[in-house]
């Protein structure tokens, strides 16, 4: 009798530890999926860059240096890094930005340049699709961070080494 309740304490335990098991590899894929979404949007911003320089260069040729800045930050954005550094990167992409919209202001032409607001109009919309895979990603890291943190989870996640994943900080910028 007191091997069958051993050998069902033992099965029981087993079954727990795979069930906690594969919650965390679903919560560690949807985190991985959620940062592919961040950088699917990243990558459309970084591919509107070039354009929105181009098009300010035709009214703002005294502005060299903001071009130029943004554009070395977008190159910079292609090369791998982790979480942090490229939130840090995209933020200082997004103060360029921001400096390139507020040209209208001092160039009257690039204001009335139907190209123009037609990328800035774009580049909004891409900074909102970021703002919603950032919420995503956030939250899957949330849930993976404490179910690593939780126990029992916590003895599993540490046997098969899971660390806790970093939250993306992105600013938004407006229009």
């Amino acid at each position: 009798m007191i091997d069958w309740i051993a050998m069902a304490a033992i099965i029981v335990a087993i079954v727990y530890t795979i069930a906690i098991y594969n919650y965390l590899v679903r919560d560690r894929q949807r985190t991985r999926a959620g940062w592919s979404d961040i950088e699917v949007q990243l990558k459309r911003r970084h591919d509107l860059i070039p354009k929105l320089v181009d098009a300010v260069k035709q009214y703002a040729a005294y502005e060299q240096a903001t071009l130029d800045q943004v554009t070395t930050l977008r190159n910079k954005a292609g090369n791998p890094r982790g979480v942090e550094q490229q939130g840090e990167l995209e933020n200082n992409i997004s103060r360029s930005l921001v400096s390139i919209f507020a040209l209208q202001e001092a160039y009257p032409e690039l204001k009335a340049n139907q190209s123009f607001l037609q990328l800035q109009t774009d580049i909004s919309a891409v900074e909102a699709d970021i703002q919603f895979a950032r919420r995503y990603y956030n939250g899957a890291v949330r849930n993976l961070n404490t179910r690593i943190e939780s126990f029992p989870d916590l003895v599993i996640a540490r046997l098969f080494n899971y660390e806790p994943a970093q939250y993306f900080e992105f600013e938004e910028i407006g229009p």
